[in-house]
């Protein structure tokens, strides 16, 4: 308990120094089941295992020392399946899923409410959407200096605004803004879905357009222009600590 005042206090405090902040998006999903693989195991005294939780906060509680992270927002798959499920035959269950690790979901989301972070748990969407939503409303609040998207998942890098929206991959300490999205997969941010989706994805499961039957090559997203944005920004939402408090209220 001491350690998480400390943590807040220190949030506080970094916050009243400088007016323009970072806001900082977790996908808690991500980080649960990376300490599953990466983190020792653990029992609580009742016998659950609770090696991820154990290894999430640890990895948690060190990105909040920093001085730039200040406010966060992290976003769970509450359930495995999403609506994408009725839309996609194999599309990603929870079939497989280790029952020691399954029940660490509700867990987790305890200890990173615990940490003072804004917590989203997804029933019928996905972590990912929430985050997407999130770095579209926050991009554009006037006290936010940049929005950090903590995933390496390249469906994310469509998010990417310039250098104001980022992803960043915390194990690879690697950072990409709009150029570097370019140059690491050929085509810009909102270009991204067009990628995938002729390709798929082994990692959800989704089939892609090739995957389905089609003809189109993937390099052939990279000849179709990017459609023009039409996202409505929003509305000034006043100082950063109230219109941080007031976004944060609802999920994205």
């Amino acid at each position: 308990m001491r350690v998480l005042l400390r943590l807040r206090r220190a949030a506080r405090t970094k916050c009243d120094k400088n007016g323009a902040m970072k806001v900082h998006l977790i996908d808690g999903t991500y980080e649960l089941f990376r300490s599953w693989f990466g983190a020792p195991g653990a029992k609580s005294p009742s016998g659950q295992e609770v090696g991820a939780t154990r290894g999430f906060l640890r990895s948690m509680a060190a990105m909040l020392r920093a001085d730039e992270v200040t406010h966060v927002g992290c976003a769970f798959d509450h359930v495995v399946e999403s609506f994408r499920n009725d839309l996609f035959d194999g599309y990603k269950t929870g079939e497989g899923l280790e029952p020691e690790l399954f029940d660490q979901f509700p867990l987790v989301e305890r200890a990173s409410r615990a940490l003072g972070m804004v917590t989203w748990p997804m029933i019928e969407l996905e972590a990912d959407d929430a985050l997407a939503q999130a770095a579209a409303k926050f991009r554009d609040a006037p006290a936010v200096e940049q929005v950090v998207i903590c995933s390496p998942d390249k469906d994310l890098c469509q998010c990417v605004r310039g250098s104001d929206v980022v992803t960043l991959d915390r194990r690879r300490e690697i950072v990409l803004d709009e150029d570097g999205v370019r140059e690491k997969f050929g085509v810009s941010p909102e270009s991204i879905p067009r990628l995938l989706g002729t390709g798929g994805r082994r990692s959800g499961r989704d089939p892609g357009y090739r995957a389905m039957g089609g003809e189109e090559r993937v390099d052939g997203a990279r000849q179709v222009p990017a459609p023009r944005e039409h996202s409505r920004r929003p509305r000034t939402l006043g100082r950063a600590g109230s219109w941080w408090r007031d976004a944060c209220t609802q999920p994205p």
